[in-house]
């Protein structure tokens, strides 16, 4: 019988974990309220940076500098969970990006630029910690359940995220009742829902799940077991994948080939949803289209997780990759042919973008934690983050001069070719493998449990 990745990278317990409902729940209540932090910058980061900078060229800059700080977060809080456990480096993470919220809002009211670049880079880390929840939910949970656990978490950020916008309305007029530009209100929604989502965290997240998760002893990888049963002169060879992939997980296929999957999804579509605003806005559009357009992204960006999960489960992460490369594609050639004037074209566009992008999130993640050697789990997930938030910040940068120098249909069309660079990666990696030496062959990183 063919063993997946799923159960032989990670533990094998005989059920559920019995503290894998609450964990859940925790992860679900804060990112409930967490998720209107996802949709500040997205919403009007490009409008305040067009407006105090005074440049079409640089509408994309707000969103580069928040992916950064993404990608700086990730890469320390990954290592911070690894170290101390999710509670402490989740927890972190979004008191982090509550501070970062309040500087921005600080940084609008007071119409400084200088605060402003550093406040959305520090605000990225709350970013950065709504993504690497989803992994908190996958540690206790049993192998072939793991899609699913990880959509489940993705899932609860839908619901503030979509409520974020729809409530810009009403925080901006307290807001600017209070001295306030309304374009800050969203930051203001930020920085209370991180701050709260740290309190439930740091207060709830109990036992710590990744701490937990290490008390399970995995079971010997197929490679090891036959390298313990082997000759001394043949043990060697045999546990030098094992080795390596220890020395330097990234570079390990299943690893690499769930980075690449998040990242060529990543970049389009945060390009498309960084200046579809300031396509709409420029074609006379007001806040109350842009917020819907964006609310329906964001509601597609997370509400498909739970079938994403189940589809993962099932059939494998490569071939929903592949799916989530072809449909963002389609999404990006749709927004380009869009007319200008049609709002509800674009929102379809791209809440296909988003639909898109959700499939190739969960995918990727699967192939990642399944391929992840355990010891080295959680840093391992959050260099992959790290991946996703560079993917977005050359999104971010890139996406205002092509729009500025070629127009938005230009950029459609860019973030259709490299979506579908998905496709041909998904089918290379699930390419029949080599044999094992003294053993059957070994399964495509991200194949489903048999």
């Amino acid at each position: 019988m063919t063993v997946s990745p799923q159960v032989a990278a990670g533990p094998r317990p005989p059920s559920e974990h019995p503290a894998q409902r609450r964990v859940l729940a925790v992860l679900v209540a804060s990112q409930l309220v967490s998720g209107v932090g996802l949709t500040a910058g997205v919403v009007v980061g490009s409008l305040i940076a067009e407006e105090m900078l005074g440049s079409t060229g640089l509408a994309g800059l707000p969103t580069a500098l928040f992916t950064g700080g993404s990608m700086l977060g990730a890469l320390g809080l990954g290592r911070l969970c690894q170290s101390w456990g999710r509670r402490a480096g989740l927890g972190l993470g979004y008191a982090v990006g509550a501070l970062g919220s309040v500087g921005v809002v600080v940084a609008v009211a007071a119409d400084r630029v200088a605060l402003l670049l550093p406040a959305l880079v520090v605000y990225g880390a709350g970013t950065a910690t709504n993504l690497l929840a989803r992994y908190a939910g996958a540690d206790l949970a049993a192998p072939e359940r793991r899609g699913r656990a990880v959509s489940r978490v993705l899932l609860a950020a839908t619901f503030g995220a979509v409520a974020g916008p729809n409530l810009v309305a009403l925080v901006g007029g307290a807001a600017e009742a209070r001295g306030i530009p309304g374009t800050a209100a969203p930051f203001v929604l930020a920085a209370v829902g991180y701050a709260v989502a740290a309190v439930v965290l740091g207060t709830l997240l109990r036992p710590d799940p990744l701490r937990e998760a290490r008390s399970w002893a995995p079971p010997p990888a197929p490679a090891v077991a036959r390298a313990a049963a082997a000759e001394p002169a043949d043990r060697a060879a045999a546990a030098e994948p094992a080795d390596r992939a220890a020395r330097d997980p990234v570079r390990t296929p299943g690893v690499a080939t769930g980075l690449w999957i998040m990242v060529l999804g990543q970049l389009p579509k945060v390009a498309l949803m960084t200046m579809t605003p300031v396509h709409l806005a420029a074609n006379g559009h007001g806040t109350g289209a842009i917020g819907l357009v964006v609310s329906l992204h964001i509601a597609a960006m997370f509400l498909p997780s739970p079938l994403s999960g189940l589809l993962v489960d099932r059939w494998g992460a490569l071939p929903v990759a592949a799916a989530s490369g072809v449909t963002l594609a389609a999404a990006a050639l749709l927004a380009g042919l869009a007319p200008a004037d049609s709002v509800p074209v674009l929102a379809a566009a791209l809440l296909l973008a988003g639909v898109g992008w959700n499939l190739g999130l969960v995918g990727g993640t699967a192939v990642v934690t399944a391929a992840a050697p355990p010891a080295r789990g959680a840093a391992v997930q959050g260099l992959a983050d790290v991946g996703l938030s560079v993917a977005g910040c050359t999104g971010g940068l890139l996406s205002g001069p092509v729009v500025a120098a070629g127009g938005y249909g230009t950029l459609a069309v860019g973030c259709a070719l490299v979506a579908l660079l998905v496709a041909p990666l998904a089918a290379w990696a699930a390419r029949p493998p080599r044999a094992a030496a003294g053993g059957g062959p070994l399964p495509p990183p991200g194949a489903p449990r048999r």
